[in-house]
């Protein structure tokens, strides 16, 4: 898997607290696909930021840990984030769609062009070499 850009990380970390402001460093670690201690380290930055607030309510019995919450810069930073994010993402896709679309006009236009199938090479085109 790619790794993740810091932008990258801080979109799913501030969409996924968007939605679940009580998930766990370990869940998020989990539904981002990077270690424990890089959500640790990615949470810290958005608190030291501002964008997100951690509150603990360890004393309510319904509660446990932290929940992390976007605070209303966090969520303006996240609505720029996912804009950027997704205009970086339809660059990307339209540069693989050209890049798809040229591959398949150089097919079209040379039907022969490819690894040699094992009945196309010639015989006793193996190559030995001695030491």
């Amino acid at each position: 898997m790619p790794q993740k850009t810091a932008d990258e990380l801080s979109v799913a970390i501030l969409r996924r607290l968007a939605d679940s402001p009580q998930a766990s460093q370990r869940e998020l670690a989990r539904d981002t696909g990077v270690s424990l201690g890089k959500i640790n380290y990615a949470l810290r930055a958005l608190i030291d930021k501002g964008w997100v607030k951690a509150g603990n309510f360890s004393r309510n019995p319904n509660k446990l840990g932290y929940a992390y919450l976007l605070t209303p810069s966090g969520i303006d930073a996240k609505v720029t984030l996912t804009r950027n994010f997704l205009a970086r993402k339809m660059r990307e896709y339209d540069r693989l769609r050209a890049e798809i679309e040229f591959l398949r006009q150089e097919l079209d236009a040379n039907p022969n062009l490819g690894p040699p199938s094992a009945a196309q090479q010639p015989s006793g085109s193996t190559k030995r070499t001695t030491e």
